[in-house]
């Protein structure tokens, strides 16, 4: 409660900023919808005071009757005239009930002195009085007079009516519920533009001279907490004078024994001297003549008020061991327990044998220190190293970009295969070249797939924990990444986590370590916070913002490109991360279209108008199903038996600045979001933003502000150039795509592979290294100690991509946990050395025009040779001379030996996860299978078509076109117990899921009689 005493006799500080006139937040114009509502609620108004008075006195009568009732009249037989007596009488009282709100609303507004009165039991009615009068009231010509009065219906009723009636909307399920928290959106908005009408029509009429207000922070209730920006944007009309509140209570003692060190950090129960031109029914002139504060709180108040001429003095300088109550120290972190606010945790110190969890080894903040951009051995002399900054410094970001990538390669390669029979030449992708060759190297560098596994683990992890504790989810603003720890800061205190999680440095941090998080297993439950996004790092901790859950709309301020590089970083994370099931993320006002990474999840719109429109929807359509189901917010949907339901976030990131008539409905939209799941980050050129929760500035030198947070992050965004390459990535590899030679029309063969070998017996290689089944290396010398498997797995780094290697990108393979560029150096000596040279004595490892690292020609593998007699044989010599062509498909067949690396050892080889060469080699080999026994086929050999197509399925075992081509080669063979047998066998692979359709209508075709032989024959 905020109380007042005489004004403090201190002398006012020069330093201290001088008391301004309020400057209300941008609001809408009255309009013609304004004015044609103001008339409906007065016919609403007149109907309901007058019209149904009169409709029960025409139509019904008096209901009650003329004389005292009997004991025979209370024994008559209950009719349906007696029934609706009864209603009537009902409905004369709901009448009166509701004229007596109106009526007290009309007064409270006319007189403009003090809140509303309370009518016992109205609740719902009182709410909808004072829309209908308010609505009439504040179009009028005279609204201006009105304004103090109707300023104070964004207070209580009991405490603060604003507050109040969301929680009571809340907590109730069902229509009438949604209709409440409808009720209570539009009171707090109508509150809104009454205080700024009073800001105008009372100007310095708010206060008056010799006195000076106190503010007593309130206590939380329900989501909501108390905030400097919220008291003065109440009570001063414009959040953005909270630093004049700070600045007149800075380091002040309060009645707790703390004080007052950053704008974030404040308390229940503090104390708040106001400005002089602070307003609002919270506010009251003189402690002693008002007799509802207590005499521990005037003595309080007066006791703080002897403290004003010591806060820029000595008080400052006790500061330091007073602040138990609102800070605790470690690690340089601050602790806000009002947590509607983002702090930094407290650092744990750092095992030294485990890594941060999502942190990637060569990220700027986490890299030992490394040599200048040019090496100094002769092979890379002069060349640059360096690669695409903000995305090696963004590991959850790279990893997502990289494991959507990967799909959608996988995605079109199977495509291609289903196109056609023969295949597409061994599905190779498009090789990219220029900046998207740079950035997709950024990708391999900077991703951390295991930091992001083990994020996703945990946090699903804890859903299923709570959910057999049969405990809600608890709301999380955010979650920092430091250490190798995971801590989660609630929005409140939840209690104790459930095992392995444990309290952090209070009551709103759960934290969890990596070597627990490293133990928690796949678990199937939804994913409780998929609105988490990285913004950017503070000291060796990550910052992750759940947008979804922030009480209102999320600013960002800065200039256009700045800006748009940020809500890039936000989209492209939220779109591809690997912590979330579903979600939709509407995306306005960008300057490249990012659509192409995630076209299920990404949802671009033209214009503010078009997003308000779509929203307005979404949020009616949120707010019924979740009064439907009796939730109070998502979060409850997520977990125990209605999680199927998974309440999927949408997050709207709107870069553009909206006008002002815009801002204004869309914080009308997002007073509720939170609740519903929605979350808005919205740009704006300078910050004052109405509506906005929480506000960011975005600087030149890459810097994330958020002063009234406490953050200084060094930011991660995406600029426009990195936008485009990143984009033409996963075009490139867009099955349906220009750039990729996969489509339909194309023919049963594709583009070359990008490295073809002389497979003739003039073309032997100097060093062939077989990759396919066991790796063997032929014309080597097996290098001595344990640096043997390191040298191994970089040349077959090197072979998979005769494109060239970036040698970040290798020593990342390799040393994933990071490496100096020393070591890094060394290897690559050892393994030139290794390789020896040419006959001309130029060395078999070299750099090539970009810096990377290639093989010579003479440095070969079978998958090389693999991919070469394919082509050879489907599109080269064998195209045109069939016994070329035979002979060339059988010795590629031959090659086969196995999966790739068949005998690699664990722990190593992680760098293949970012591969789709796992996905290639099957298809290759089905595509060589299927082409020998269409030659073979043509001259009737059956036996020999079977021979090779169980040769392919040992390598493709789950390629349907392998399946149906051995029933065609079956059937040639005119052994119908035969066929029977391939076609149970098929069966029994197949298990649960059935057979494709397309091989049931083969076998329909091929073996009429097959479903009632099958488990005969099995």
């Amino acid at each position: 409660m905020a109380r007042t005493t005489s004004r403090s006799t201190s002398p006012p500080n020069p330093q201290s900023p001088r008391n301004r006139t309020p400057q209300p937040l941008p609001r809408r114009r009255r309009t013609v919808g304004d004015f044609v509502k103001a008339f409906l609620a007065f016919v609403a108004l007149a109907v309901l005071l007058v019209g149904v008075p009169g409709a029960l006195v025409v139509f019904v009568g008096w209901p009650l009757p003329g004389g005292t009732p009997s004991l025979s009249w209370l024994q008559q037989e209950i009719t349906v005239s007696t029934f609706i007596n009864v209603l009537t009488v009902v409905v004369w009282f709901a009448w009166a009930q509701f004229t007596a709100c109106v009526l007290v609303e009309i007064k409270a507004a006319l007189s403009g002195v003090g809140i509303p009165g309370r009518v016992p039991g109205a609740g719902g009615s009182q709410m909808l009085a004072r829309q209908l009068v308010a609505a009439v009231l504040l179009v009028g010509a005279t609204a201006a007079s009105f304004a103090p009065g109707l300023s104070q219906f964004g207070q209580s009723l009991e405490g603060n009516q604003k507050h109040a009636s969301a929680a009571s909307a809340q907590q109730t399920p069902g229509l009438f519920g949604q209709e409440q928290q409808a009720a209570a959106s539009a009171a707090d908005a109508l509150a809104a533009q009454a205080d700024q009408a009073a800001a105008h029509a009372g100007g310095g009429n708010a206060a008056r001279d010799g006195d000076t207000k106190y503010y007593r922070i309130q206590p939380p209730e329900g989501r909501h907490h108390d905030s400097l920006w919220e008291v003065a944007e109440r009570h001063l009309g414009d959040g953005r004078r909270y630093k004049e509140i700070y600045q007149l209570n800075k380091d002040r003692e309060q009645p707790d024994g703390s004080k007052l060190s950053e704008a974030s950090l404040i308390r229940p129960g503090w104390i708040m001297e106001m400005p002089a031109d602070a307003h609002g029914g919270e506010l009251v002139e003189m402690p002693d003549e008002a007799p509802k504060v207590s005499e521990d709180v005037k003595e309080q108040i007066s006791d703080y008020s002897k403290t004003g001429d010591q806060r820029q003095g000595g008080g400052a300088q006790e500061g330091g061991g007073q602040e138990q109550g609102g800070r605790q120290q470690g690690g340089g972190s601050s602790v806000d327990h009002d947590t509607a606010h983002i702090v930094l945790p407290e650092q744990r110190p750092a095992a030294p044998e485990k890594p941060a969890m999502p942190q990637a080894p060569a990220t700027p903040e986490a890299e030992t220190p490394r040599a200048p951009a040019a090496t100094a051995n002769s092979g890379s002399e002069g060349f640059d190293f360096g690669l695409p900054e903000a995305l090696l410094g963004a590991p959850l970001l790279a990893a997502g970009l990289l494991g959507a990538l990967g799909r959608r390669r996988r995605h079109a390669l199977w495509q291609s295969a289903m196109g056609a029979v023969g295949g597409r030449g061994g599905m190779q992708p498009p090789t990219p070249t220029g900046a998207a060759a740079d950035v997709q190297d950024a990708l391999l560098v900077g991703a951390d797939p295991e930091g992001v596994r083990l994020l996703d683990r945990s946090l699903r992890g804890l859903a299923a924990s709570l959910t057999e504790e049969n405990r809600p989810l608890p709301t999380v603003y955010a979650a920092w990444l430091t250490n190798g720890d995971l801590h989660l800061q609630l929005a409140t205190p939840a209690g104790r986590p459930p095992a392995p999680w444990q309290l952090g440095q209070d009551q709103t941090f759960w934290v969890l370590s990596r070597a627990d998080a490293e133990r928690y297993e796949d678990v199937d439950t939804a994913a409780p916070y998929p609105g988490l996004v990285c913004l950017g790092t503070l000291d060796d901790s990550r910052l992750l913002l759940n947008l979804e859950a922030v009480p209102g709309i999320v600013s960002l301020s800065g200039s256009a490109a700045d800006r748009a590089a940020v809500f890039a970083s936000v989209a492209a994370e939220l779109a591809t991360n690997g912590w979330s099931d579903r979600m939709t993320i509407t995306v306005v006002g960008f300057g490249q279209d990012l659509t192409p990474l995630a076209p299920n999840r990404l949802r671009h719109l033209e214009d503010v108008e078009a997003l308000i429109e779509t929203m307005e929807a979404e949020t009616r359509q949120r707010r019924g199903a979740l009064g439907a189901a009796g939730h109070d917010s998502v979060l409850t949907g997520r977990t125990g038996p209605a999680q199927h339901t998974r309440w999927a976030p949408h997050l709207v990131l709107l870069a553009a600045e909206p006008t002002a008539d815009d801002a204004v409905k869309l914080a009308e939209l997002a007073a509720d979001a939170s609740r519903l799941g929605i979350g808005y980050l919205v740009g704006a050129e300078t910050g004052d933003l109405p509506g906005a929760a929480w506000e960011m500035e975005i600087t030149r030198d890459g810097k994330l502000l958020a002063p009234l947070l406490g953050l200084e992050l060094a930011a991660q965004s995406l600029p426009e150039a990195q936008q485009r390459a990143v984009v033409q990535l996963f075009t490139d590899a867009d099955p349906e795509g220009s750039g990729n030679p996969t489509g339909p029309d194309d023919g049963p063969t594709g583009a070359a592979p990008p490295f073809l070998v002389d497979v003739t017996e003039q073309g032997r290689p100097a060093v062939y290294a077989r990759l396919v089944g066991t790796y063997e290396i032929i014309g080597l010398e097996t290098p001595d100690g344990e640096r043997s498997p390191l040298l191994h797995e970089a040349l077959a780094l090197l072979l998979l991509h005769r494109e060239g290697v970036h040698p970040r990108v290798l020593a990342s393979a390799l040393w994933p946990r990071g490496v100096t560029d020393d070591v890094r150096d060394a290897l690559l000596d050892r393994l030139r050395d290794w390789l020896g040279n040419e006959p001309d004595g130029s060395p078999r490892l070299r750099t090539d025009d970009t810096g990377r690292l290639t093989l010579a020609k003479s440095v070969v593998s079978d998958l090389d040779v693999l991919r070469s007699l394919y082509h050879e044989a489907t599109q080269g010599r064998g195209a045109g001379n069939r016994a070329v062509r035979g002979r060339m498909l059988t010795d590629a067949l031959v090659l086969v030996r196995g999966p790739l690396l068949a005998d690699r050892p664990r722990g190593r080889y992680g760098w293949l996860t970012h591969e789709i060469i796992d996905a290639q080699l099957p298809l290759l080999v089905a595509d060589i299978g299927l082409a020998l026994s269409e030659f073979h086929l043509e001259k009737g050999r059956a036996e020999k078509a079977i021979e090779a197509l169980d040769a392919a399925l040992g390598s493709a075992p789950g390629d349907e076109r392998l399946w149906n081509e051995l029933l065609r080669a079956t059937h040639a063979t005119e052994d119908p117990a035969r066929l029977q047998q391939v076609a149970a066998d098929l069966m029994a692979r197949s298990g649960a899921r059935g057979l494709p359709p397309r091989t049931e209508a083969l076998l329909d075709e091929l073996l009429p009689t097959w479903r009632s032989g099958v488990s005969a024959a099995g």
